[in-house]
């Protein structure tokens, strides 16, 4: 086959699969294109969960114009799955139509598929390849990956700073830092998160809704606050509306379980986590969240608890806006031990550089 058209096909299948709302998540968001005699017949891209995948969604374009897929090559972004969940097997799907090729992009981490859906097509007589296009088919669903190799979600760290590296004078005020377009991207970036993380410190200085405001959104994100104490307020904000998880670390004396029943009386839920030194156990939190399928974690949160995610190596990813502004003397961007040599710096990769509005939005890997 001609690897050119392809490659083509492959990336009109990742085009579909950016359509996809975040409403699929927990699901990892798939294209499909169904090509037959040169021409695209079908298109398709994943459903919100509970609806029909990419695959099926593509075989019911074709349907819809009447198109005869038999014979057909489907193109798609992630293997086929193998698996009943919430809809029946696609792979199965595409062995029912007469589909004489299949093309994946890469292969599903998840451990119920695996292989077994390329498997299962080959085992039926079609012809199968994986591999194409692989990279960008994994970025698309970078935290489903994650979470299916680790058990933990991606995690991505926002912070808003000026030029010199502040997120606030001495005084505490950072509003506002960055102008209005690179608060909104930040809110885009917000809403493809399954879940906001923050600390108390943030809420009690701050009362921020924590939720996605400036584009529109299917679903907001579940809103975690690690509050070793419980001493947010009834009252706050984040707690209004929405889901809300409370990760504590406290022993649970009388007055403890006072503020636990008001709080839980608020619709929130109390999650207790400590580790050895009575804080909030950071790695344990993570896999609690990837056990209830989030995919991605986006923390917004002040510089003490986004150094403790920093040592514990709990970052992923760094989504940083630069403010063409000069602060001087503040707040910075984390609260780490000091370092003793250049050598022991964590190093990051700059995985993307572009400008918001009249800002610096730099994505920083580990």
């Amino acid at each position: 086959m001609d690897i050119q058209i392809d490659t083509a096909f492959m990336q009109m299948a990742l085009e579909l699969a950016s359509r996809a709302t975040i409403a699929t998540s927990p699901n990892p968001k798939v294209g499909c294109v169904i090509v037959k005699d040169g021409q695209v017949i079908g298109r398709g891209w994943t459903q919100p969960v509970g609806q029909a995948h990419a695959e099926v969604q593509a075989l019911r374009d074709a349907a819809a114009q009447g198109r005869d897929v038999r014979g057909a090559t489907a193109y798609v972004t992630l293997e086929p799955c193998s698996h009943h969940g919430r809809t029946p097997p696609c792979a199965n799907a595409l062995i029912d139509a007469g589909i004489a090729r299949v093309v994946a992009a890469v292969q599903d981490a998840n451990p119920q598929v695996a292989g077994r859906g390329l498997t299962m097509l080959r085992d039926a007589g079609i012809h199968v390849e994986s591999g194409l296009l692989a990279q960008q088919a994994r970025e698309m669903n970078i935290g489903f990956f994650k979470r299916m190799e680790t058990g933990m979600p991606w995690v991505r760290m926002k912070v808003a700073a000026s030029l010199d590296g502040r997120t606030a004078l001495p005084n505490g005020e950072s509003q506002w830092i960055t102008a209005s377009d690179a608060r909104d991207d930040g809110h885009q970036w917000r809403a493809r998160a399954d879940a906001i993380l923050t600390g108390i410190g943030t809420v009690l200085a701050d009362d921020p809704q924590m939720n996605v405001r400036a584009v529109a959104t299917p679903r907001q994100p579940l809103k975690v606050v690690l509050d070793s104490h419980l001493r947010i307020a009834p009252e706050a904000k984040l707690l209004q509306d929405g889901s809300t998880i409370l990760v504590c670390a406290q022993d649970k004396d009388q007055a403890f379980l006072s503020r636990q029943q008001a709080l839980a009386a608020k619709g929130a839920e109390i999650l207790h986590l400590p580790d050895a030194q009575a804080r909030v156990d950071l790695p344990a939190l993570l896999l609690e969240l990837g056990r209830r399928q989030i995919n991605e974690l986006h923390v917004e949160a002040g510089a003490t608890l986004n150094g403790a995610l920093l040592a514990q190596h709990c970052v992923d990813e760094l989504l940083v806006y630069l403010s063409p502004k000069i602060l001087g003397d503040g707040a910075g961007f984390f609260h780490i031990p000091e370092l003793k040599k250049i050598a022991e710096a964590r190093q990051v990769v700059f995985h993307e550089v572009r400008q918001i509005g009249d800002a610096l939005r730099i994505l920083a890997r580990f």
